[in-house]
Parts: structure tokens; C-alpha cells; sequence
């Protein structure tokens, strides 16, 4: 009977601690600042590290290419301007538009981010609040960045990268609602 009494007393116990802990929890997004926000960043992120992206976000001085994100092929480097060594600017090989018969990507200024904005080994955190670093991003604001990223013709070369080369996950329109979201959601970050 002590024992029915004690696991009785025991149920009741965490029955009433776990209905007193639901009321304060309310809502499950309720506390996650901005959770609107994080998963619209999730879907921006999904873009920034897809190939089309790393390829010319490398943290080191090789860039690289393909779908497999190989280093780019005869010991192509950033020099000094992003846009290549002397003698080997990037515009030697890739011009305005896509040559897919020599299967050379091509778009408008064509060259690497600046290294500052190197994303390679990032984890999304980290890649987030280096996208928000206006001493890292160029000085943009996050209205600069979502401006830059959705009408940038570099940028938008993503969406027709040419013959072999996937685009990223989801589409610049869908790449555009997700930025507009996290950035009304006041761009959080995930840790």
C-alpha cells in the first residue's frame, strides 16, 4: 500500500510539474527569437553553400570548381585584385556568358569574393555573421545584401551556370522571399 502511495505521489508529481512547465512554455517557438527568421536563413544558407557559391568563396588563394568543388585546375590564384594573377586573369577564360562548348563558365566580372568573405570550412553560424560583417561583406547593410544577391548578374549567373553545372537548391525568386524573411525577422543568426 506505502508503495501504490509513493509511485501515486511520484506520477502526480511529475504530472504537475510537466503541465506547470507546458503552461510556461506556451508555444514552442515562443522564446526562439526570430524563429521565422532562422529557418529563412537556413534556406539562404542552403544556396551560400552550394557549389555555384564556394567556388569562388574560398578562404585561401585557389578557387575551385565543378560540382565536386575541385581546386580549380592549372594553379589558378586570386592575386591581388581577385581577379587572377597577372598573366592569368580570370576574364582570359571566362568572358560575359557561359561557353558551353569549351564548357567555361562565363558572367559580367567574373573573379572571387574577397577573401574577407571566404566560406569554405564555415559552419552556418559562422557563415552568417560573416555575411553580416560590414567589415568583411564590402560595407553592405542587410538591404545591400539582399540587393546584391538577387540582382548581382554575377550572382544570378548561379540560376544558368551552364552545361554540367547544377544551380542551387532553390530558385533566385525562392532565395529572394527567404532573404526578404530573415532580414524582416532582423537576421538571426544560428549559433
Amino acid at each position: 500500500m506505502a508503495r501504490t502511495i509513493g509511485a501515486a505521489v511520484t506520477a502526480t508529481t511529475v504530472l504537475v510539474c510537466g503541465v506547470t512547465w507546458m503552461a510556461r512554455a506556451g508555444d514552442p517557438q515562443e522564446g526562439l527569437p526570430n524563429a521565422a527568421g532562422l529557418i529563412a536563413y537556413q534556406r539562404v544558407a542552403s544556396v551560400l553553400e552550394s557549389p555555384r557559391c564556394m567556388n569562388c568563396h574560398p578562404r585561401g588563394d585557389r578557387p575551385s570548381q565543378g560540382d565536386d568543388r575541385h581546386v580549380h585546375l592549372m594553379n589558378v590564384q586570386r592575386g591581388p585584385a581577385n581577379k587572377g594573377l597577372p598573366g592569368m586573369a580570370c576574364s582570359t577564360c571566362h568572358q560575359m556568358r557561359n561557353n558551353d562548348a569549351a564548357r567555361v563558365p562565363g558572367a559580367p566580372h567574373w573573379r572571387l569574393a574577397p577573401k574577407s568573405m571566404g566560406w569554405t570550412g564555415l559552419s552556418r553560424g559562422e557563415l552568417c555573421r560573416t555575411l553580416l560583417d560590414r567589415g568583411k561583406n564590402g560595407g553592405r547593410t542587410p538591404a545591400a545584401l539582399v540587393k546584391h544577391m538577387t540582382q548581382d548578374e554575377l550572382v544570378l549567373w548561379a540560376w544558368s551556370p551552364g552545361a554540367g553545372r547544377a544551380p542551387p537548391p532553390i530558385t533566385a525568386a525562392e532565395l529572394k522571399s527567404a532573404l526578404e524573411a530573415w532580414v524582416d525577422a532582423s537576421t538571426p543568426c544560428p549559433q
